[in-house]
């Protein structure tokens, strides 16, 4: 990386920081409660390094064997590394012991998938249910009628942990577009919060992306994932 692109990317993060403080200022939050997962999806080992340097303290990564390859390069030391893409039953066992947190459980049956491996590994794996919060049929994840359910059923299991839930709503096409999708969000966390199951710690609320986050956080998220406002546009974004 050139000195210039150093100092951009560590622009980047301090305007996004000041966005969210901003935006949990509006709310009435305290923007200290705001967890800041950097995507780092396409971004090589060197990239990632200069973020976290410059005060990235969570790194989300969309593909296993991606995050592999950074891994074995020390890529993530200094912060902790959350799984936050589409996972593959097979590659699960490839994520144990490395990842804090998996972001994206949408499904019982890989929940279920979770637990196996995790009790191999003799570890408690913390995860967040994904939630198809717009009932989306190209999109996986748990849907919103069936969540009361599966967490009754996941929460039973050993080897998991689950600590909230995390939502990629319908692409907005307008400015505000997705309120109601995060609303619904929003609603459905406390609604679990209240049933207090053993084994379910409703800490994080992951919804928002680097042109909603703002929005996210408005209706109460408190982890948001960011890679564009941070990295800039990746390749194929650019076709």
């Amino acid at each position: 990386m050139t000195e210039l692109d150093v100092q951009t990317l560590k622009q980047n993060i301090q305007q996004v920081q000041e966005r969210i403080d901003a935006a949990a200022k509006k709310a009435g939050r305290s923007a200290s409660d705001i967890h800041l997962v950097a995507a780092t999806k396409m971004n090589d080992a060197e990239r990632v390094r200069v973020a976290i340097e410059n005060g990235i303290q969570i790194a989300g990564e969309n593909r296993v064997q991606e995050l592999l390859e950074k891994y074995d390069l020390h890529a993530y030391d200094g912060a902790s590394l959350h799984f936050i893409g589409t996972l593959q039953s097979n590659k699960i066992k490839y994520l144990m012991g490395k990842v804090s947190l998996i972001q994206s459980v949408s499904s019982e049956r890989l929940g279920q998938l979770i637990s196996k491996e995790a009790q191999k590994h003799e570890i408690c794996q913390d995860v967040l249910l994904e939630i198809n919060i717009g009932n989306e049929a190209s999109k996986s994840g748990i849907e919103p009628q069936n969540l009361e359910q599966t967490v009754a059923n996941l929460c039973k299991l050993p080897g998991i942990h689950i600590r909230g839930l995390m939502a990629i709503p319908p692409i907005a096409h307008v400015s505000g577009g997705n309120l109601h999708y995060f609303d619904r969000m929003r609603q459905l966390f406390i609604d679990i919060s209240q049933k207090k199951y053993d084994n379910v710690s409703m800490d994080y609320l992951s919804m928002g992306m680097s042109g909603d986050f703002e929005d996210a956080i408005s209706c109460g998220a408190n982890m948001v994932r960011v890679g564009t406002a941070i990295f800039g546009l990746r390749p194929y974004m650019t076709k």
